[in-house]
């Protein structure tokens, strides 16, 4: 799937390949994820990354042997993340990768005219860019409500990446969903009073 193809995302149903990687016809690295979520709802994942995701502590709970560092910018306050921007630090394909993630609004990607429809309750958008600036790849997280909770399918675009760092954005990827998963029904009502 490359990135101009996402509104299928939207379609009822599952793609061909929803947990792999692969090599893209523009010479991109591809990942792809989906982690069913039972008990959540999809509108958890805006609050995980808005409101619970604040600090370095926030962010190892999410994936305590992967997380190493976290910080957000000054553009960020709870509940606000798209046009904000954090400093990250992680374990993926056996180094740690340094990195700055900027979050964008959907509405760059996605026909948002049809998300209630296709029981969408969250989007997670953004950019990955090296210490230095050099643009890295995109992301997308999107969380849809099923029968029995929700689940998140999330896509990665690598710009220069090998297929060994599509992998490891793979695995990377399951590991902490699969956290979060355990989280989230603990902490959404912990948090939210």
């Amino acid at each position: 799937m490359l990135l101009e193809e996402v509104n299928q995302l939207l379609e009822p149903g599952y793609l061909p390949m929803e947990t792999g990687y692969c090599r893209l016809k523009n010479g991109q690295a591809f990942a792809a994820t989906l982690v069913r979520m039972p008990g959540c709802k999809a509108e958890m994942l805006d609050w995980w990354f808005g409101s619970f995701l604040r600090d370095t502590e926030t962010y190892k709970q999410w994936d305590p042997k992967a997380h190493l560092c976290f910080e957000w910018d000054d553009k960020w306050s709870p509940g606000h993340y798209i046009g904000a921007s954090h400093y990250g630090e992680e374990y993926l394909a056996g180094e740690v990768l340094k990195f700055i993630v900027k979050f964008d609004d959907p509405a760059l990607f996605f026909d948002t005219s049809r998300f209630k429809e296709a029981r969408v309750g969250a989007v997670v958008c953004g950019e990955g860019f090296l210490p230095d600036g050099t643009p890295d790849g995109r992301f997308i997280h999107l969380a849809r409500d099923t029968e029995s909770g929700a689940e998140v399918r999330s896509r990665f675009w690598i710009y220069s990446g090998d297929e060994k760092i599509a992998r490891g954005h793979m695995e990377h990827c399951l590991s902490e969903m699969g956290y979060m998963v355990d989280l989230l029904p603990s902490v959404y009502p912990k948090e939210r009073g």
